[in-house]
């Protein structure tokens, strides 16, 4: 009966939540990160997470350090977009040449409308030879002026041309430049802005259709695939960061790791310093001066320090630091309040009630004491799960988190680890950041209301 009366009570608050506004935005707040959370889970499986995290070389076609898409509401212009073009071996045209060789000819087009210059340049090639190809490369921009680029000898089948790294195109670039104004522009001409600038005094995007030509001497049999990539200044709904990562997978995938991770802690946490704390008020003697002792030595212990040694020492993944986490707090003030919660209620006419009809001490703990404290700890394990989302990811920002999960925590520690801010790539800082923010704010909301309805003198008037 105890327990089904308090299950309605349970019930009671959870209802009356919604009379609080605050409370009813915190709810919200959570119900879309949970179904943020599913949806991570769901799209992404976490060692599909994993994979798309730790590896580099999948994201090579992605621009570095992109912008989010949205931030041309606040830059009023179009941003480029990443362009990925790509020539076969069968749309080459091929003429025989002596000694078995042939020249292979072809052409590269696409439009490019959009208000900025590109943030870089590579050409990926696919060949397979029995003597390296040479390769020459042409830019054909929408004003009809030929620029030539390189004559290449590929190395590997997998090689690559970086023509933002070019320094020898960049300088005569320059050159082109000068000779078309008469003077030196009064804009550094980079690769970028020597191929898609327009040859005015004013730095300005020359819109278009561009060509690029390449002219490929190489043997009879052999085949040459390229793909051109232009690399834009923004990227999805989140951006990438130095690695070309999108930062979409640690976003999503940061939600279910915060919001478990907190939940987890905070709820075992409570639940062990209740079931300890009522061993200790209910049976006193030997048993609760050993546990009272217990927790004044765990509580001058630094938590913190602790912890991060602990993190340092051992290669350590989530799951130990939840379990370090619990161990280090089990022992707690919390302890020592519901001790004293437990000795009043020792002291009720329904406790000396069951003890007279032979109830035994474990009935009584787990049946009538706990039921009566647990309503009222609920508001305070709600409102430390922020503490517990922030520890992780403080531990993570430290380097001292999970190597291999994405977390909003590893995503702040490899902003400032590059100069985000310094470069200003504040978007990288900016949005896991604000998750965390909007995790704390909900369960804060939550906690904060659930302590009006367990506390009548909270209550507002």
């Amino acid at each position: 009966m105890a327990v089904k009366k308090q299950a309605s009570r349970l019930m009671s608050i959870l209802s009356e939540l919604l009379h609080y506004k605050y409370a009813t935005l915190g709810l919200t707040i959570l119900i879309f990160l949970v179904i943020l959370s599913i949806y991570a889970i769901v799209t992404i499986p976490v060692t599909e997470a994993i994979k798309l995290w730790r590896s580099a070389d999948i994201w090579s076609r992605n621009p570095r350090n992109a912008q989010p898409e949205f931030v041309e509401i606040f830059y009023q212009k179009k941003l480029p977009r990443t362009i990925i073009i790509s020539i076969m071996d069968a749309n080459l045209s091929k003429v025989k040449l002596e000694n078995n060789k042939i020249k292979a000819t072809g052409i590269l087009s696409f439009y490019y409308n959009y208000d900025d210059f590109p943030s870089e340049i590579i050409i990926f090639f696919n060949v397979n030879y029995s003597e390296s190809p040479v390769v020459n490369i042409y830019w054909i921009r929408p004003d009809n002026e030929e620029i030539y680029l390189k004559s290449l000898k590929l190395r590997r089948q997998d090689d690559r041309y970086y023509l933002s790294n070019d320094f020898n195109l960049e300088n005569n670039l320059n050159e082109l430049f000068m000779n078309k104004l008469g003077q030196r522009p009064s804009y550094v001409v980079t690769v970028e802005k020597g191929l898609f600038a327009s040859f005015s005094s004013n730095l300005q995007v020359l819109k278009g259709k561009y060509n690029i030509r390449f002219e490929i001497i190489m043997n009879e049999g052999d085949y040459f695939n390229a793909e051109m990539v232009i690399y834009g200044k923004v990227y999805g709904i989140a951006g990438t960061d130095h690695l070309r990562r999108p930062l979409t997978i640690a976003l999503l995938w940061g939600a279910p790791i915060a919001i478990s991770f907190g939940l987890v802690a905070s709820s075992l946490i409570t639940l062990v310093n209740l079931i300890i704390g009522t061993i200790s008020g209910w049976y006193k003697g030997t048993i609760d001066a050993v546990i009272q002792r217990i927790v004044e030595i765990n509580t001058i212990l630094p938590f913190l320090p602790t912890l991060i040694l602990l993190s340092t020492i051992y290669k350590i993944d989530i799951f130990v630091i939840l379990a370090c986490v619990i161990a280090l707090s089990i022992f707690s003030i919390g302890t020592k309040n519901t001790r004293v919660l437990v000795m009043q209620i020792a002291t009720y006419p329904y406790i000396e009630a069951a003890k007279a009809y032979g109830a035994s001490n474990w009935r009584i703990i787990f049946f009538y004491i706990i039921p009566k404290i647990l309503p009222s700890l609920i508001p305070g394990m709600i409102s430390a799960v922020p503490g517990f989302v922030f520890l992780e990811a403080g531990l993570s920002y430290l380097g001292l988190g999970d190597p291999f999960l994405p977390t909003w925590g590893k995503v702040i520690n490899d902003a400032f680890s590059n100069g985000a801010l310094y470069k200003g790539y504040y978007y990288w800082v900016i949005l896991p950041t604000f998750m965390l923010v909007l995790t704390a704010i909900s369960f804060s909301l939550i906690g904060m209301a659930l302590e009006k309805i367990v506390n009548p003198r909270l209550k507002e008037l």
